[in-house]
């Protein structure tokens, strides 16, 4: 563990509700540079403790890291005991995050607008599939699907075929982004003097948010941008090549000068001075030539000589990573971007959070905890509860203990 300096969101208490990836993300941000983070988990925990592969324990590797840093408390919401035990939390905080359906909190009497009465300096994040206004807000919405309505999925894959889903919950993950950096400009605000505000954050919309020129482009030209494989559309040469030695690697000699640097590298002095090519128009104009050229200079050799070939012409060009070739690369491990924690006696890697700060940087201070970890310390410590009244929470059922 590195030396601890001064961490940015110290003193900022955040209330955590909901379960799966999108506000447990934007809390795990918060919880990372400083927060202290209250997660409120039904009694049986949140179910991504046991999604994906799992550790002896019967607790997913995904949970130790996106349960870093997080204070773990059970309640059962659909009591009214649970209930007033967030609100006294909510009282004495600074953020809630939820990613219930709309109109949930509001049933539980736990909305924006009743919290504030007392807590009016309250900074709320609502993250939700569609928004929580709009013909779409009552609907269900999974990254999966907001992926596809949000834009992303119509141009990611192949011309003529299905469209491809990254194999990561980038829907998800995009919201919780969002939902910290709102999070942190609502804070600011209130630090000079604000008030508190609510911070709607909707799935699909955080995915339209980085479309690019699609919009402008179909509005002003009547262009729809289309799946392009693995290139980008308007943007000549950039593409993944397969080696000879089975290894695929990417390419991207876009820019005018880079462009003659990388083909004469290629051995095709004849397509760097070619007069059509010097500029990114033409290469677009003629991608399929300039394609064909890199493709068969690939094929003929291996990924490494490539690499090095393209590392000395100056151009960017770069390997397909899988999780041990990360782990295994100088690079990664020079920029820290593994934090070894112990599970059990047993030590786990998992990923530092970025962005990288000299003066307030972030850290794991532990890494997810188990179900109700933290009860005890939030219920009695910081709520006041004596013994006896903790106890009756437990037999009642209402921890789940």
């Amino acid at each position: 563990m590195p030396e601890q300096k001064r961490l940015p969101l110290a003193g900022i208490r955040v209330i955590e509700l909901g379960q799966l990836l999108a506000g447990p993300f934007a809390g795990t941000l918060l919880a990372y540079f400083g927060a202290e983070v209250i997660k409120v988990e039904p009694p049986g925990g949140d179910p991504i403790r046991g999604w994906r592969k799992l550790d002896d324990n019967g607790t997913s590797f995904w949970w130790r890291s996106l349960g870093r840093n997080k204070k773990c408390i059970t309640l059962d919401l659909k009591t009214e005991r649970g209930i007033d035990i967030v609100r006294q939390l909510i009282d004495g905080s600074d953020v809630v995050i939820e990613n219930f359906r709309p109109g949930t909190m509001e049933k539980w009497g736990l909305g924006p607008d009743a919290v504030r009465e007392k807590n009016p300096k309250l900074v709320y994040a609502r993250i939700s599939g569609y928004g929580q206004t709009g013909p779409y807000s009552a609907k269900p919405g999974y990254a999966s699907v907001c992926e596809g309505i949000g834009g992303l999925r119509y141009v990611n894959g192949v011309p003529g075929e299905r469209p491809v889903r990254p194999n990561l919950s980038i829907g998800d993950s995009l919201a919780g982004l969002h939902a910290a950096f709102g999070i942190v400009m609502a804070l600011l605000d209130r630090e000079r003097g604000g008030s508190g505000q609510s911070i709607d954050v909707a799935l699909y919309e955080s995915v339209f948010n980085l479309l690019e020129a699609v919009i402008p482009e179909f509005d002003g030209a009547g262009l729809i941008r289309e799946p392009s494989g693995s290139t980008v559309t308007g943007i000549v040469p950039t593409n993944t090549y397969l080696c000879a030695d089975e290894k695929y690697v990417i390419i991207g000699g876009n820019g005018d000068s880079i462009y003659k640097r990388l083909m004469e590298a290629a051995g095709r002095k004849d397509l760097a001075d070619d007069a059509r090519l010097q500029n990114n128009a033409g290469r677009v104009a003629n991608e399929n030539e300039i394609d064909q050229a890199l493709s068969e200079w690939c094929a003929a050799n291996n990924s490494t000589e490539i690499l090095n070939k393209l590392e000395d012409a100056r151009v960017p060009a770069g390997p397909i990573y899988n999780a041990r070739d990360m782990l295994n690369d100088e690079h990664f491990q020079a920029r820290e971007l593994f934090e070894r924690v112990e599970i059990n006696g047993k030590p786990l890697n998992i990923p530092a959070i970025m962005p990288r700060m000299d003066s307030t940087p972030g850290a794991t201070q532990w890494p997810g905890q188990e179900v109700g970890s933290h009860n005890h310390e939030v219920l009695c410590e910081l709520l006041g509860l004596s013994q006896d009244e903790y106890e009756a929470l437990q037999k009642e059922g209402i921890l789940g203990e």
